[in-house]
């Protein structure tokens, strides 16, 4: 028996510690912080919010995670987001975009790390067009139960404190770049956005130093023909990519109670997970110390009464490791039943049309398709009206660098 006890104790000790079971009862949500300073309109950046990468590469059947919902969640969080840096009122025009084709002054990319109704985990970047990165971090939020009452889901997201905090980091940096900052960052958008339509006509202004970001080298002049047509181009494709943001609210519209309700059960289920988790382990741990004491009091017992005891203790502690194992089976249920709730949030999910003004796009699921195409009508049109236009001689030559 005096072996046996320090086992007994490790066992008892495992047994206390599987009883923990946290919770969340409240999570605080910061407000989005407004710009300190008015800034005209000319200098206002424009963001671009990548659709996330869902992180399902390394995804592994075991892991509790649904693709179906992932794919939804990688369009749907963009948009929360956007709205988030929308609300600091400090940048041009935000919007949520099929790729990273799109050229843009403040480029952001998210990866989904971790997804359920109590947790949230996204890995974020942030980019501007010179190649300077902002932001490169990793973002975590807890919900709590109270988060998916009703009342307290019509005012903000379960997990709004990520975006807030997101968007009050971004505004952080932005105030710290200088007007000349923001300059160069806007004419170097507009040169990359020239150059990926003529790269031998606009190749020339642009250059990169050793860390990869860009320079500016010269300027077309002020009447370049060619600069007029890509930037009426520019322009249509702002139209083009405004009216994706149609697609987005209203998949977001369309998606937020299945996915909100999703969350919610998702939300229970993980706390029951855990809870049955750790109700299994204890009636392990209770059995298998039951059954130790019962071998050595049935081994080493002195009298009939005692070996009886030790008998009676090994069968209860048999039932005990049972009831352990039936609990584990009762859990795996639980994952079969988030696993339906995927399925079933997938099937709200359905494909958007939207109008443009000389054709009808259908988007469904292959949004980046769709903008790679129009990017090539775009191609069509400025090799169509350009002609046999040639680079003005009197192109201004400046050195301006960053």
């Amino acid at each position: 028996m005096i072996i046996l006890r320090p086992l007994v104790a490790l066992s008892l000790a495992i047994l206390l510690s599987a009883c923990v079971s946290k919770t969340i009862k409240s999570t605080s949500v910061p407000g989005v912080k407004t710009a300190s300073t008015e800034v005209s309109e000319e200098l206002l950046l424009d963001v671009s919010i990548v659709v996330f990468d869902p992180g399902l590469d390394d995804y592994d059947e075991d892991q509790q995670i649904y693709p179906e919902v992932r794919k939804a969640e990688a369009r749907y969080i963009p948009g929360l987001l956007s709205e988030a840096i929308q609300d600091s009122g400090a940048w041009g025009a935000v919007r949520v975009v099929p790729g990273k084709e799109q050229v843009t002054d403040l480029m952001v990319q998210g990866k989904i790390l971790h997804s359920d109704g109590e947790e949230l985990q996204l890995q974020i970047s942030a980019t501007d067009s010179r190649g300077y990165v902002w932001l490169s971090k990793k973002y975590t939020g807890k919900s709590s139960r109270y988060a998916y009452r009703v009342t307290t889901r019509s005012i903000h997201d379960p997990f709004q404190a990520v975006y807030n905090t997101i968007a009050n980091d971004l505004l952080e940096l932005l105030e710290e770049l200088r007007p000349k900052d923001r300059e160069n960052i806007r004419l170097v958008t507009e040169l990359l956005f020239a150059r990926s339509f003529s790269q031998d006509a606009f190749d020339g202004y642009l250059a990169k130093d050793r860390k990869g970001r860009y320079l500016v080298m010269r300027l077309p002049a002020e009447n370049d023909p060619m600069l007029e047509r890509v930037q009426a181009i520019r322009e249509r494709d702002r139209v083009f990519v405004d009216t994706l943001q149609e697609y987005y609210v209203n998949f977001d519209a369309q998606m937020t109670d299945p996915y909100q309700e999703w969350r919610r059960l998702s939300y229970e289920e993980s706390v029951a997970l855990q809870e049955l988790k750790a109700e299994s382990t204890r009636r392990l741990v209770a059995g298998t110390v039951a059954i130790l004491a019962g071998i050595a009091g049935a081994s080493s017992g002195d009298s009939s009464m005692t070996r009886t005891a030790g008998q009676v203790a090994i069968v209860g502690g048999g039932f005990l490791l049972k009831s352990g194992l039936e609990k584990r089976n009762e859990s795996q249920i639980h994952v079969e039943a988030l696993e339906e709730l995927g399925m079933s949030l997938e099937a709200e999910i359905t494909p958007q049309v939207i109008e443009l003004e000389d054709r009808t796009v259908m988007l469904s699921g292959n949004v980046e398709d769709q903008y790679a195409q129009w990017r090539e009508v775009l191609a069509e049109i400025y090799r169509t009206e350009i002609g046999e236009l040639e680079l003005p001689e009197n192109s201004a030559a400046t050195t301006d660098t960053l």
